[in-house]
C-alpha cells in the first residue's frame, strides 16, 4: 500500500503496516558517463541548515546524494524509504516509525535508527539554523526499540510527516558528522542516497560516483557530472554542443526548437513550482487599492502564451489544482480599467503614478526577468511606476529572511507536497522566515490552522484564506509553471512533477 497525501494525516497506528515495496528499482547495469547543464550553484552541503536547505531548485543535487525520512515517486505519491512505516497513534498524542535495515552510508559505516533520531532532535534545535526547525521541534523525547522509533507529540503538526519529504527532511550520519563536525562535513559530505560526492568545485561542477550499495538498486550511469551553468544561453549551447547530455529551465522557444534537432528530444510537464510576485507590506503596497490595481493589470494568459509559448497554467490563488486546498471558484480578474479607477481613488494616474521597486532573477527561471518586464509594461499603463532591480537567488533569500524585499519581488515556490501549509501557509503567515507580507489581519486567520486536527475544516479553512487574500490582493500569484527539459536521445529522463533532476532516475536509451 503506498500512503499518499490524503491518507497520511489520518494514518493510526492501528493502521500501520505499509508493505516494504520501496521505489521503483533503477536499472542495475554501470553505463558509464552523464553530464548534466543545471541551472543553479550548490551553495552549502548540508541540506537542513541556511538559506539553501530551502531553496526547491537544489533539492535535486541534494536527493542524489542524501535520503529523505520518506521518499516521493516522480508523481509526488509518498513511498517506503529509510522510513518504510510511519503514523500516529489514535489521539495524535505520538508518533511511530520504522527503519529500514541493512542501509550503509558511503564510509561504509551502518545506517542505524540512532541517526533518525539525531537528525530530528538536530533538526528541531533552533541553534542548528533549521529554516524549518518551527516544525521539526514539535515532537521530542524519542526512544528507540529495535528498529521502531517513538516519539511524543509537543504540539500536533498535521504536516510533520510530509515535511519528511520536502525541505530540510534529509538524514544526516550522526557519528560521521560528530567526527568531522560541520566544516569537515562541508569538504566531504556522505550520506546514504544513489550517488557519492567525488569531487566539487564549487561555482564550477560536482561529479558524483554510483553508490554500489544503495538500498534502492545501483543507477544506471557510473559517473555523472553536473556543471553549474547559470546563465540559460550557455545551458543552451551545452545541449546543443553535446558538451552536455541534460539541462533544464531553459526559454520555451529554444525547447521547442531543440527537441526539433536530430538526436535530442525533451519532456515538459506541469510541476509543483508556481511564479509569483511577493508583496511586501511597506510603501505603496500598504495601499490596498494599490495592490489590486498592480494585481488587476497584469494579464497573466497573455504573459503564458507570449513568453511562455503556452507552456504552464495561469493561476490566481497561491494553489495548483495538485495541491489539497486548491479551489477553483477563487478567480481574480484582469482588469485594467477598474485598475485605473482604483489608482485613481488613491490619487495615482498614469501622469502621477504610483512609484515602487521591483526585483527579480535573470535566467534563474525561463523567461523570469522577461516576465517582470512585461508586467512592469502593464503596471505602467493603468499608473503605476516600477523600477527593475536584478538580483541573483541567494539574494532573494537572504532579503526575504531579513524582511527587506523591495515592495514587490519575483519568486519561484516550489510546493513538492500539495498542502496548503507550505504554499499559502508558510508564504503569507507573518512569523514565517519565508513570507514577505506581514500583518496581523492575516495572521489571524492562519494561526488557528496550523494545529488543526480536524481534516476538512483545516482544508476549508485554508481555502477561505486563500480567497481573503485574493481580495485584499496580498500577493501575486501568476503561474503554475512547466519545467523544460531537453536530453540527449541517448538518454531515458523521467520526469519528477517536484521539479528535481534526479540523475538516479536516468537511463541510457
Amino acid at each position: 500500500m503506498t500512503i499518499n497525501r490524503r491518507e497520511l494525516l489520518g494514518y493510526s497506528a492501528a493502521a500501520l503496516g505499509v508493505a516494504a515495496v520501496g521505489l521503483p528499482k533503477i536499472a542495475q547495469a554501470a553505463a558509464g558517463e552523464l553530464t548534466i547543464a543545471y541551472n543553479v550553484n550548490l551553495p552549502s552541503w548540508d541540506p537542513t541548515t541556511g538559506p539553501s536547505a530551502v531553496n526547491p531548485t537544489i533539492q535535486g543535487l541534494y536527493q542524489s546524494v542524501f535520503d529523505q525520512f520518506i521518499p516521493q515517486k516522480p508523481d509526488l505519491s509518498f513511498a517506503p524509504g529509510l522510513l518504510t512505516e510511519w503514523g500516529w497513534n489514535d489521539d495524535r498524542t505520538k508518533i511511530m516509525m520504522t527503519v529500514r535495515e541493512g542501509v550503509k552510508w558511503h564510509d561504509g559505516s551502518p545506517f542505524t535508527p540512532e541517526d533518525v533520531v539525531w537528525s530530528l532532535q538536530r533538526a528541531g534545535d533552533e541553534k542548528t539554523g533549521n529554516p524549518i526547525q518551527f516544525v521539526w521541534k514539535n515532537v521530542s523525547n524519542f526512544k528507540i526499540d529495535g528498529n521502531k522509533i517513538t516519539g511524543d507529540v509537543v504540539q500536533f503538526d498535521p504536516v510533520y510527516f510530509k515535511w519528511m519529504s520536502f525541505l530540510t527532511g534529509y538524514i544526516m550520519p550522526k557519528a560521521y558528522y560528530e567526527k568531522v563536525g560541520a566544516e569537515g562535513f562541508e569538504k566531504a559530505p556522505i550520506g546514504t542516497g544513489p550517488y557519492m560526492v567525488e569531487k566539487f568545485e564549487r561555482n564550477a561542477f560536482l561529479r558524483l560516483k554510483a553508490n554500489p550499495n544503495y538500498w534502492g538498486g545501483k543507477p544506471a550511469f557510473e559517473n555523472v557530472t553536473i556543471k553549474f551553468v547559470t546563465d540559460a544561453a550557455s545551458r543552451v549551447a551545452e545541449i546543443e554542443s553535446g558538451s552536455s547530455q541534460v539541462t533544464l529551465e531553459i526559454p520555451y522557444e529554444e525547447y521547442d526548437r531543440l527537441i526539433a534537432k536530430d538526436g535530442l528530444a525533451g519532456s515538459i510537464k506541469n510541476v509543483s513550482d508556481i511564479g509569483m510576485i511577493f508583496f511586501n507590506n511597506k510603501d505603496a503596497m500598504l495601499d490596498k487599492n494599490v495592490r489590486q490595481a498592480a494585481v488587476m493589470a497584469v494579464d497573466k494568459e497573455l504573459l503564458v502564451k507570449r513568453l511562455l509559448r503556452g507552456y504552464g497554467q495561469p493561476i490566481d490563488t497561491l494553489e495548483t489544482p495538485e495541491y489539497a486546498a486548491y479551489d477553483a471558484s477563487i478567480k481574480v480578474e484582469h482588469n485594467p480599467e477598474k485598475a485605473k479607477e482604483l489608482l485613481a481613488a488613491s490619487g495615482y494616474s498614469q501622469e502621477k503614478p504610483a512609484k515602487i521597486t521591483v526585483q527579480t532573477t535573470k535566467g534563474f527561471k525561463p523567461k523570469d526577468y522577461e516576465m517582470v518586464q512585461a508586467i512592469v509594461g502593464m503596471w505602467r499603463k493603468v499608473g503605476i511606476e516600477a523600477t527593475i532591480e536584478v538580483y541573483e537567488i541567494a539574494k532573494h533569500y537572504e532579503l526575504r529572511a531579513a524582511h527587506k524585499l523591495a515592495p514587490a519581488a519575483f519568486y519561484n515556490w516550489g510546493n513538492a507536497i500539495g498542502d496548503p501549509t507550505t504554499s499559502t501557509g508558510f508564504a503569507m503567515f507573518g512569523p514565517s522566515p519565508h513570507s514577505s507580507w506581514k500583518t496581523d489581519d492575516l495572521d489571524a486567520k492562519i494561526g488557528p490552522l496550523w494545529g488543526e486536527k480536524d481534516e476538512a475544516k483545516r482544508i476549508a479553512g485554508w481555502k477561505a484564506v486563500d480567497k481573503y487574500i485574493a481580495e485584499q490582493a496580498y500577493v501575486l500569484p501568476l503561474m503554475q509553471y512547466a519545467q523544460p527539459i531537453v536530453h540527449a536521445k541517448g538518454v531515458n529522463v523521467v520526469q519528477h512533477i517536484s521539479g528535481a533532476l534526479l540523475p538516479a532516475l536516468m537511463t541510457p536509451a
